[in-house]
């Protein structure tokens, strides 16, 4: 069952109506036509006008890791500057893009080769390769064991890297076409979207093996993935039917589920606001205020042309957006909050 959470007054008899159903309309475009966002830059980004994926950033040292699919390199974007700062090549059409903090180290699924790259952010060089599969694609990193999961979206598994050597230690078949990865520090456990299952599927990263799989009903094609473990939600994003499922992990139940921007792709999550930004593939980005399990939508509307890739500092709560192309040149749309955003 879908919840809007748009906070419009409950049916009146007989000469209400009329003002009711104006007033539900005005409530229904405010939802879905407007973002509580502020664009701050656009900043030119090199290369040409083709697909962008994935983004990391690094805070600290104001980096901002971008997959420039179509021209297979990671480029290397400074916050403070708002500049390239470098383009690092010989990733063929680079996916997912991660930051490890722990390890001070960038990795980056080049599903040309069917690998996985790990690149050194001091020097910008790649320093290792690794098999990963067939059609690498999202990444997460659980640091208690010292491993990589990597979505092998075609070939229905997730690679197992150790980042200590930089060499795959196994494969985990999930049974299905698989969406994003992600870590959930809580249970210290990987989830990952099983699209053509319906699924979340939960892998133990002790054993490798999968222990659970939670099925979603609703979803179709169920890729998009979020895990915020100070309120146990898992926030999933299905491209195939427009929907935002809200899954409490503690219970393994489905709380609600939205409507968001058309085919949706790339979550992100600033904890500090407690606001989640749904970037859709249309160039639609949707935006929730996430207090406790209580989630509110913001607004849904363009925000730039292909702007299905989102990543956000939560220091200065600006949203990073690459976008393919602008009067005909790739540009990086830079946002904050809008001084009116509740």
């Amino acid at each position: 069952m879908t919840q809007r959470h748009v906070h419009c007054k409950p049916a009146l008899p007989a000469m209400a109506a009329l003002l009711l159903f104006m007033s539900q309309v005005a409530c229904s475009e405010t939802a879905k036509g407007h973002l509580p966002l502020t664009t701050v830059a656009d900043a030119p980004l090199t290369g040409r006008t083709t697909r962008w994926d994935y983004a990391s950033l690094d805070p600290v040292a104001h980096r901002l890791y971008l997959a420039h699919l179509g021209d297979s390199v990671v480029t290397v974007f400074d916050t403070q500057e708002r500049k390239v700062i470098a383009d690092v090549t010989n990733a063929s059409h680079v996916h997912g893009v991660l930051f490890v903090p722990e390890l001070r180290r960038v990795y980056a699924s080049a599903t040309g080769t069917d690998e996985v790259v790990a690149m050194d952010p001091a020097s910008l060089k790649i320093t290792a390769r690794v098999p990963a599969g067939d059609y690498p694609d999202g990444m997460a990193y659980a640091p208690e064991v010292h491993k990589l999961y990597v979505s092998d979206e075609h070939g229905g598994t997730d690679t197992v890297i150790d980042v200590r050597t930089n060499t795959r230690v196994a494969t985990i078949a999930l049974g299905g076409e698989v969406g994003n990865t992600q870590y959930d520090p809580v249970s210290r456990h990987i989830f990952a979207n099983v699209q053509t299952r319906k699924q979340l599927v939960e892998i133990d990263p002790a054993t490798d093996k999968v222990i659970g799989r939670i099925d979603l009903p609703d979803a179709e094609g169920n890729h998009g993935l979020y895990i915020d473990p100070s309120t146990r939600l898992a926030f999933i994003a299905c491209e195939d039917n427009n929907k935002l499922i809200v899954l409490d992990l503690a219970t393994r139940r489905v709380l609600s589920t939205f409507d968001v921007a058309k085919d949706p792709d790339v979550l992100a999550f600033d904890r500090t606001l407690g606001w989640l930004y749904v970037a859709g593939e249309s160039g639609e980005v949707s935006v929730f205020h996430v207090q406790g399990h209580s989630i509110s939508p913001l607004g849904t509307a363009m925000l730039g042309p292909d702007a299905h890739v989102v990543a956000v500092d939560e220091a200065t709560h600006r949203g990073y957006f690459p976008l393919k192309s602008v009067a005909g040149k790739p540009l990086l749309r830079i946002t904050e909050p809008s001084k009116t955003a509740p």
